[in-house]
């Protein structure tokens, strides 16, 4: 059969009836090319298979299934036999063929779109999150002499610490919060900035052997260390037993 490549996408995804699968098995054993194709589609439906999805809306099917109809597939470019004589069934069986390779590629379609346009990316936990989150995750409170408060969120399992306040006062004109943290016997090295105190914000840095951490308002491109004006300052624990706290 001429076309017999062409039913390497049907193949994979067992789109085939009997006797053609007996067949282009005969065909893969002398085939490398087309075991080469068998094999990438079976692993790409495999990782498809395995991705956590949303199931897409009907409408994407109906869309997706009304224009097969409409597609011309080109067949692959191989070499046709000059000394293989025609069949009677040749023909109907290549007929045949491309329906199931157009529903196999519609299938693919479907389930590729779906990971990308609907899966839930938004669910997934921030950095912020992983620490407020963690099992071992401990805060402190600190009230500001300005109004508002600093909470510190630290998980030594992850190492990293989280800065939110709440009401808290902007810092001033061309001023901001920066953060920082001291590892034990050394000095206060910047952990970043901290623009919006509302939001929660990662301290740079491995929070989870530093033995204290601090708040100051700096310059708005910030400092190498910090200035006299010092807003909060928050001990911190040596991790001990793998039970932490802030």
């Amino acid at each position: 059969m001429s076309d017999i490549h062409a039913l390497s996408g049907a193949y994979a995804v067992d789109a085939l009836d009997d006797i053609e699968r007996t067949e282009f098995e005969e065909h893969l054993a002398v085939c490398a090319e087309c075991r080469a194709e068998v094999a990438s589609f079976r692993e790409t439906s495999a990782r498809v298979a395995e991705t956590e999805t949303e199931a897409p809306p009907a409408s994407l099917r109906d869309s997706v299934l009304s224009g097969i109809s409409q597609i011309r597939p080109l067949p692959p470019e191989a070499p046709a036999p000059a000394t293989e004589p025609p069949t009677s069934q040749g023909p109907s069986r290549a007929r045949r063929a491309w329906p199931q390779i157009l529903v196999a590629a519609a299938t693919v379609v479907l389930l590729a779109v779906g990971v990308l346009a609907w899966h839930p990316w938004h669910q997934q936990e921030s950095a912020a999150d992983q620490v407020l989150n963690a099992p071992d995750a401990v805060s402190t409170t600190q009230h500001l002499k300005g109004g508002g408060e600093l909470t510190l969120t630290r998980s030594p399992s992850l190492g990293r610490a989280v800065l939110v306040g709440h009401d808290v006062p902007a810092a001033g004109p061309g001023k901001t919060y920066q953060m920082w943290l001291q590892q034990p016997g050394q000095e206060m090295t910047s952990a970043g900035l901290m623009p919006n105190a509302e939001e929660p914000t990662v301290l740079e840095g491995d929070a989870g052997t530093a033995a204290a951490a601090a708040v100051s308002v700096e310059p708005e491109g910030g400092s190498a260390q910090p200035s006299k004006d010092v807003v909060a300052v928050f001990p911190l624990k040596a991790p001990s037993g793998g039970n932490d706290g802030a």
